[in-house]
């Protein structure tokens, strides 16, 4: 189907949490969610720039229905109480796993001690999603996880989870590698199930900040002072956004899909085609990497049927 990220269905009545949404992708996507009547929950570390990022929508889109949830993706702690917070509401239609550490800090590590990169971009998410399953509800509940367009250039084989990784790039191309098995692996378990919620893979191509719209107390594009060299060919924030929300929104999906950019780069989020190395490797690797992240992030496997 076509999709105009510009002129979203209403989604009065239901509830859409985001991570990482205080700046950059996960801002605008959520002020984009806000515009749908939905109510957005605005999930991340800082209380001072949830307020701040709360407010910036509430001027961007009046009457929008907007709370936040202090969430910490580098303690599984503050994943609990966030995920405790989350299965208090009425109700919860989906989540954009959004948020994750973009540090090049040599050896940083979570509070849990895990690799930063790793922890915050997938066992967090993994501890979150396990969490917050049962609570999932009404038409196409989701959970719309984020990768990047570098796993398929730099085609990694997982066989243990926590293998090191030298350099940055290297280190975050792992962990959406992982991000993405994982996905695939929830989406085969719950079909096998007939669980109604669906898992959905999106990547955002590339967004700068030169691109990007300012937004009071979020962004101000006079503060950039160091050029990009991306930017001529790039897309803003607001547009990387865009691929995530057609996650969370669009019916025609079934859960399993890969949305992003037509290029790789810029432009409406279509469906794309699965990287064979993480959407159709080895069963018994699967397995292996599915036990291990729900034991990393220390939260029981849900009783599905293991996938065929």
């Amino acid at each position: 189907m076509s999709w105009n990220p510009t002129d979203l269905p209403g989604q009065h009545g239901r509830t859409f949490a985001v991570t990482g949404s205080t700046a950059g992708i996960g801002y605008f996507a959520a002020e984009q969610l806000a515009t749908t009547g939905a109510r957005v929950v605005l999930a991340s570390r800082s209380p001072g720039r949830l307020e701040r990022a709360a407010a910036s929508i509430r001027r961007e889109v009046p009457g929008a229905d907007v709370t936040t949830v202090v969430l910490d993706l580098a303690s599984l702690a503050s994943v609990r109480r966030a995920a405790a917070e989350l299965l208090a509401l009425d109700r919860l239609d989906g989540i954009l796993l959004n948020g994750g550490s973009m540090s090049t800090r040599r050896h940083a590590t979570t509070q849990d001690g895990f690799s930063e990169l790793l922890g915050t971009h997938v066992v967090a998410n993994v501890a979150l999603t396990t969490a917050l399953l049962p609570a999932l509800g009404g038409p196409a509940p989701r959970v719309v996880h984020t990768t990047t367009g570098f796993v398929g250039r730099w085609k990694a084989r997982v066989e243990d989870v926590t293998t090191p990784q030298r350099g940055f790039l290297r280190s975050y191309t792992w962990a959406k590698t992982v991000t993405e098995l994982y996905a695939y692996e929830l989406h085969r378990r719950l079909r096998a199930a007939g669980h109604p919620v669906q898992s959905v893979l999106t990547f955002p191509g590339v967004g700068v900040d030169a691109r990007t719209p300012a937004r009071d107390g979020v962004f101000d594009p006079r503060t950039q002072t160091r050029r990009n060299p991306f930017s001529p060919w790039a897309q803003g924030k607001d547009a990387a956004a865009w691929a995530g929300v057609r996650g969370l929104l669009d019916p025609a999906l079934g859960g399993g899909e890969l949305l992003g950019p037509a290029d790789g780069r810029r432009g409406l989020p279509e469906v794309a085609g699965p990287r064979p190395h993480t959407a159709h490797p080895d069963p018994a690797l699967l397995a292996r990497v599915w036990e291990q992240l729900h034991e990393l992030s220390g939260t029981p496997a849900p009783g599905f049927d293991r996938a065929a």
